[in-house]
Order: C-alpha cells, then structure tokens, then sequence
C-alpha cells in the first residue's frame, strides 16, 4: 500500500509512522482560557519511541537519535500541545 494510504502520521512521502507506535496522551492544560481549562482534559501530547521504532532503517534511527538527542527521554519523543482549548485543535 502506498505510503499516503496507510494510516498513521505521514512525516513524509518515504515514512509514515504507523498509529500502533504513537501513543496519545491527554491531561488538563494549565494557565489562560477561562472555566473549561480546568475541567476538560485539553492538553494533548503525542509519545513516539524513535529508539524501538520498526518503521525506520538503522540509518534513519541513528540520525533522529543523533538530531533530537537533546528532545528525548531514553529514546522516546514526546510533543506536547495546549494552545487551545480544545483537546482536538491541541491533537
């Protein structure tokens, strides 16, 4: 199947990171936005394990290790967002 078809997260046209490897994780967000903030789970963050990916060559794991080295918890990335909020736009 071609790389645009498979679900997951197209990172580009040669890699998309199948969904069985993002885990997605949901908190309540802190600061502005009024009432709702504190009562909805708004914040959204998006966990990856680069270092146990099946997806990559050993190439493609050696370069995003080395690249993101300083964004990585024993080779997993996590993404966190919570400038909305709304849990889907932060998603």
């Amino acid at each position: 199947m071609p790389a645009a078809h498979r679900p997951g997260l197209r990172v580009d046209s040669g890699l998309t990171i199948p969904e069985s490897e993002l885990l997605w994780r949901f908190s309540r967000s802190s600061g502005p936005g009024g009432q709702g903030v504190n009562t909805a789970d708004s914040r959204a963050e998006l966990v990856w394990d680069v270092a146990g990916s099946a997806v990559l060559s050993p190439l493609q794991r050696e370069q995003l290790l080395e690249r993101l080295s300083s964004r990585l918890v024993d080779g997993v990335l996590t993404i966190t967002a919570s400038e909305h909020r709304a849990q889907l736009r932060n998603r």
